[in-house]
């Protein structure tokens, strides 16, 4: 064994990308069709974002579950961010406003996990009510909020039972969302 392997610089993922591995398994399923076409959340740049937000938040909240998976969170939200900040000047944002925007996708970000964490933590009804709240701000989507809501409880649960050498590989991460939603 060379001393890179060693120290894990070769034949495995180096936390930084895991965290980009993991982000970008979540970026696929929050891209599901059956999200925008069945349950109506927005399609739009907002709409997005906030299922790209719930799933890695869904991924963080698994890792920090366990010592030996924080790392690997914090990486997950970096990457989150990072790709948020290239998206932006992708978009033509300005070198001088995308720190501010980034701040408050940050900002947006941690109150969206802090609702979630404590609507997981009561129950279906709450964490409908704060997807409700946050995807479909100021309209009545009750109906496909309950329905997201199973969805999240079911991938929370799977998560769950995942050990973190799965969650690394990256194998069956995530559910397919409509036959998590029965």
């Amino acid at each position: 064994m060379g001393v890179l392997n060693l120290f894990g610089l070769l034949g495995g993922a180096s936390t930084e990308r895991r965290g980009y591995e993991l982000y970008t398994a979540a970026v696929r399923s929050a891209r599901a069709p059956f999200f925008y076409a069945e349950l109506k959340v927005p399609d739009t740049l907002d709409g997005r974002f906030d299922m790209v937000g719930l799933h890695a938040y869904l991924l963080i909240r698994r890792l920090s579950a366990e010592p030996a998976g924080q790392k690997v969170s914090q990486a997950l939200f970096d990457a989150m961010f990072n790709d948020m900040d290239v998206n932006l000047r992708e978009m033509g944002v300005g070198d001088l406003s995308v720190g501010k925007k980034v701040k408050v996708m940050w900002e947006a970000f941690h109150g969206r996990a802090n609702a979630y964490a404590e609507a997981l933590k009561s129950g279906p009804a709450a964490l409908a009510a704060a997807l409700e709240r946050n995807l479909w701000p100021g309209e009545s989507h009750g109906r496909e909020a309950a329905r997201l809501a199973a969805v999240v409880m079911a991938q929370d649960l799977h998560l769950s039972r995942l050990s973190l050498a799965q969650i690394y590989a990256g194998d069956n991460l995530f559910l397919q969302p409509e036959n998590a939603a029965a």
